[in-house]
C-alpha cells in the first residue's frame, strides 16, 4: 500500500477501524462502502475479506491513490469522487459502511479547501461531516446492515450515538484507544482548551469506534 503526497496517510484511527472491521463477520459478496477513503486502505481491507467495495472521497488525489492501491492489491474496487454520499445512485444500499472522516475541530474561519487540511478540518466542533454521516448513512444500510465509524472523543461520541439512534439504528461505542496528540492537535491545544474541548491536564487524545446497525 502506498500513500501519495497530499493524501491522508493511515494512522492510529485507520488502524483502530481496521481492527474493528477484522472482528466483523463479512460474508463473501457483501456490499461495502468506504466513505472518505483517503488512500483506500480500508476499502482494500474489506475487499480482501470478500466484500464488493465502493470507495468515495472528495479529493481527486485520494481517488487516484485509492485506485492505485486497489490495483496493487489486485482487488476490484469501484472508486468514486464525490462529497460523501452525493455520488451514489439514490437506490443503492449496503451491508457495511466504514468511515474515517475528517473530525479535527478547526479554528474560526477555517473551512475545508483542496489540500492536506481537507483530510482533517471539520468545522468548529469537528462534527461538520460526522453529523452528515449520521443523517445520510442509515438510509444507505440494508436490513441488518452495519456502520463502523471512527472519530475523536473531542467531537462528542454521545452526540453521535444520539443522532444514530434518532435515525433508527442501534449504536454503541465498540472500542476506545488513547493516542498522543498529533501535530495538528498540538498546534491547536490552546484554542481547544480555551473552548472547553480539552481539559488543561489532557496530554493525549481518545479515539472511539462507533458500531451502529439496523435492528
Amino acid at each position: 500500500m502506498v500513500t501519495v503526497p497530499g493524501v491522508y496517510a493511515p494512522q492510529d484511527d485507520t488502524r483502530l477501524l481496521a481492527a474493528a472491521l477484522a472482528r466483523e463477520d463479512i460474508r463473501p459478496g457483501a456490499e461495502a462502502l468506504d466513505l472518505c477513503t483517503g488512500s483506500g486502505v480500508l476499502a482494500v481491507t474489506a475487499a480482501r475479506r470478500g466484500a464488493r467495495v465502493t470507495a468515495v472521497d472528495v479529493s481527486r488525489r485520494a481517488v487516484w491513490n485509492a485506485r492505485l492501491n486497489a490495483l496493487l492489491a489486485r482487488r476490484r474496487i469501484r472508486v468514486r469522487r464525490g462529497d460523501l454520499t452525493e455520488s451514489l445512485p439514490p437506490e443503492e444500499r449496503f451491508d457495511l459502511v466504514v468511515s474515517n472522516p475528517p473530525y479535527v475541530p478547526a479554528p474560526p474561519g477555517v473551512t475545508p479547501v483542496p489540500g492536506p487540511g481537507r483530510a482533517w478540518d471539520a468545522g468548529a466542533t469537528g462534527r461538520e461531516l460526522l453529523d452528515r454521516i449520521c443523517e445520510d448513512v442509515p438510509d444507505l444500510l440494508k436490513p441488518g446492515g452495519l456502520l463502523l465509524l471512527v472519530h475523536s472523543a473531542l467531537c462528542g461520541p454521545d452526540e453521535t450515538l444520539s443522532r444514530l439512534a434518532g435515525a433508527g439504528l442501534l449504536a454503541r461505542v465498540d472500542a476506545r484507544a488513547r493516542i498522543p496528540f498529533g501535530p495538528v492537535l498540538r498546534s491547536r491545544l490552546d484554542r481547544l482548551r480555551a473552548c472547553g474541548l480539552l481539559d488543561p491536564w489532557d496530554e493525549s487524545e481518545e479515539l472511539v469506534i462507533i458500531r451502529a446497525w439496523c435492528p
